[in-house]
Parts: structure tokens; sequence; C-alpha cells
């Protein structure tokens, strides 16, 4: 059989796969970060108006993270129709969820003209933006991995993830360009729509790039085979993906949700959380801070395609370990450089902080491809990177936020984001290296009849 290690795709179409992933995964997470700043700047005031700020900040960010809890469904629907009719049609269908809730956003009424219906209202549209966000990252990535090679994997996959930062400085740019633009009391009053508004025209240009691609030929070449296997009538009736994935991934999913703790938290610490520390506990202003995060996003965009590459070159593994033990390790000297309240010392705190974070979320999409087997990988991936970001994520600002009202100092902040740093650590170093794994070649327990082994590229299987 041909696989992606001896037939490689020809350059251009692998680029135009890459582009098709990015500019998805750069409008999803527009959409996601949107929202997360919106949190932290004005829905406090918009949609929780009856209480202090603190507590309405703390509020905003429960609806922030209700997004996360819808995630883990969402890796599963998405999961489940995606390894049984391919990555394409659900990626398709995660961009339109995603656009068209952000965009109602932008058209909600505040408390102020329905009351406590708009805080529900928003709400639900916050748990459409989780579902499909939750479906969208495991295609995204596996459409690029399926379509590359072993050789060059961790880079080309890589892509997909910088459409994270993308997506937040796209984000953050239109917030920093309307607050410079605006009075508060205009901002506050209807230039918050503008963002959201805008989604609508991110999604059309999404969609055109998004159908012009091909599905998977790694999926297609393993749902022939099952399919022939269902010719077979004395061959066994093929399992849920869920259900083999719990039976022969079990492991790997537990080593995918370690190695999200740190990556996931550390990441919206430094990006949603710190408009809220800066801004009160430093006495840095809205805007200061929104410029810090524009210009660290870009780093971090620069920074994620050179650690997959690098991962390539000496592995998935110390890649990761290298930003899990450097974010914990610069926990506390991100916070004292924020304190001094000068922009030089707050820029370099958030840029130091989402480079280390870009080596283990680089290398994330590859590593986390190989570790399963095609007809069940989008499950697999999509299950252990979004649950974990449930116990990550989700709570990752409101704990922040709830410690700094508590003790009113950023040290158990940063305790908070180390005692994660540990876990990555120990999650990665349990896990084994999968750079050289082809992956046409991870078995799968369906044609094999046994657990899945974990033999290199070299080692020829069938899917």
């Amino acid at each position: 059989m041909a696989s992606a290690t001896t037939a490689p795709p020809p350059p251009g179409n692998l680029k135009r796969i890459v582009a098709a992933s990015l500019i998805g995964t750069t409008i999803e997470w527009y959409d996601f970060f949107l929202y997360g700043s919106a949190a932290a700047l004005v829905f406090n005031k918009l949609f929780f108006p009856d209480s202090d700020p603190l507590v309405g900040t703390l509020l905003s960010f429960l609806t922030y993270a209700v997004g996360f809890a819808a995630r883990p469904l969402g890796a599963l629907v998405f999961g489940h129709y995606g390894d049984r009719l391919g990555r394409k049609k659900l990626l398709v269908l995660s961009l339109l969820l995603m656009g068209g809730a952000t965009f109602a956003i932008g058209l909600l009424p505040t408390h102020a003209s329905i009351g406590t219906a708009a805080p529900v209202l928003l709400t639900v549209l916050r748990l459409v933006q989780g579902f499909a966000l939750g479906g969208e990252w495991g295609g995204a990535v596996l459409l690029v991995s399926e379509h590359g090679d072993a050789r060059r994997r961790g880079f080309w996959a890589s892509w997909p993830q910088t459409g994270a930062p993308a997506g937040q400085l796209l984000a953050t740019g239109v917030l920093s360009l309307l607050t410079a633009l605006l009075s508060d009391a205009a901002f506050g009053s209807w230039g918050w729509r503008v963002p959201f508004l805008l989604s609508g025209v991110l999604v059309i240009i999404g969609l055109w790039i998004r159908l012009s691609v091909d599905e998977s030929p790694v999926f297609q070449e393993a749902l022939a085979q099952a399919e022939a296997r269902k010719a077979d009538h004395a061959a066994e009736a093929e399992k849920l993906p869920l259900v083999s994935v719990l039976r022969h991934h079990w492991r790997d999913v537990l080593v995918a949700m370690g190695a999200r703790m740190a990556e996931n938290i550390s990441y919206y610490v430094i990006t949603a959380f710190i408009l809220v520390y800066a801004t009160t506990s430093a006495g840095v202003s809205k805007q200061t801070a929104l410029n810090a995060v524009l210009i660290a996003s870009a780093v971090h965009f620069v920074v994620i395609p050179a650690w997959g590459a690098l991962s390539d070159r000496i592995g998935r593994r110390p890649v990761y370990l290298i930003g899990a033990v450097g974010v914990g390790l610069w926990m506390f000297p991100f916070f004292s450089l924020i304190d001094t309240g000068g922009f030089g010392s707050l820029l370099l705190a958030v840029t130091v902080g989402l480079v280390l974070h870009g080596a283990m979320y680089a290398p994330q999409a590859a590593f986390f491809s190989e570790m399963f087997a095609t007809r069940m990988r989008y499950s697999g991936a999509s299950i252990g990177a979004q649950f974990a970001s449930v116990a990550a994520g989700a709570p990752a600002p409101l704990i922040a936020t709830a410690l700094l009202s508590d003790y009113g100092s950023s040290t158990p902040i940063a305790l908070y984001v180390i005692a994660a740093a540990v876990l990555t650590v120990v999650a990665v170093a349990a896990a084994e290296e999968t750079r050289h794994r082809d992956l046409a070649d991870v078995t799968d327990p369906a044609a094999s009849g046994t657990e899945r082994t974990d033999s290199p590229v070299e080692d020829a299987r069938t899917v």
C-alpha cells in the first residue's frame, strides 16, 4: 500500500490543504477568543450589570467557561461522524455553526433591553461556539496530517495550530482598533458588536476555501478497506469509533489529556486573564494590555511552525517538555514583570510566555494524530484534546480571577500554572515518541484483530 511516507502529495496540493485548515481554524479561534476578550472588557457591564465589577467579571468568565463545557460533546459528535463520513464534511459544518453563533452574539440585546434573558441567550450561543470548536480542532489537524508525509508532519501539522494566535491576533487587533477609535461610551453602546458581526464575512471566505479541498487520502483508503471488510460476512462488525478508542487507545487518551493541562491553562492565563490582572492590579490601561497581547500573538504565530519543524528533528516529546518546563519556570517572572506597570515589561512577559507555550502547542497536532488508528483518529485526538479543556482552559480565567479576589496576590495563580506544568511533564514523559510513525501504517484493531502496537514507520502495517 502506498503510504504517506512513500507517496507524499504534490507540494501545491499540500499547501492548499494547509491554507484551508488554517483559514478555518483562524476564523474559529477568532470567534472563540473574541468572546474571551469581550468577557474581560465589556460583558460584565452589558450582561451582568447588577454585580460589583469583580463579581461581574467572574460571572462573565463563567459564561466563557461554559463554551469549554460543550467542547467534549462536540468532540464526541464530530469525532464519530468524522471517522465515519470524513474530515471535510464535518469541518464545513463546524465553521457554519461557529460563525453563525458569533454573528448572532453581535445582534444580542443586552441586559438593559431584555433583562435576565440576555445572559441566558449569551450562554446558549456560547454553548454552540464550544460545540463547534470541539469538533473543529481534530478535523483541521487531521486533514493536514493525513495529507502530508511523516518526515515533515510536525512542521505542516503545526500550521493549523497557528490559527489560535492568528485568531487571537485578529480578535485582539479588531478590539484594540475599536477601543482606540471609539470612546468608552460608544464602544460599550455599539462598538463591541462590530467584531462579532464581521464573523459573517470571514465565514463566507472560509467556506469558499474549505470546500475546494479534497478529503484525506489516508481516510479514504481506510474507509475503502472497512467497506471491503463489511462485504466479508465472516468479519466482525465494526465498532463505534468511541468504543474502539476507549478499548485500544485509552492510555493515549490519558496522555493527551495530561499533555493539554499546562498548554491550555497557561494560554488562557497569559492571553485572557492578563486583561483583568494588568488593568486591575498593575494599573495598566485596557489599550496597553490589548497591544501587548496583540504583538505577542504575532510572535506566537511565527514561532509555532519553527517549534513544529524542530519536533521533526528531535521528536515530539523533547519539544513538548521544553515548553511545559519553561512555562512552569516563567510564571513568577511573568507576574513580576507585569507588576512593574511598564509596557516593555508587560510585552516581554506575554511574549516569552507565548513562545514557551508554542513549544507545547506546535507538536501537539502531529503528536496526537500519530497516537491513533485512522478510523478512530478523529475521535481519539478530539476526545483527548477537548475533554482536557474542561478541566484546564475552561476554569483557568475563572480560577485565576477568584484567586486574585481572595488573596490579592499573583503567587497562588503562578502556583496554579506550575502545578499544571508538573502534570504535563509527567504525562509527556510517560508517552512514547511518535515522530517516526506513518499514519497510514498505524494498526487498526478492526483490521488486524489485535491491540494497537507502537512500532515505527519502518514496520509495514495495514490500516
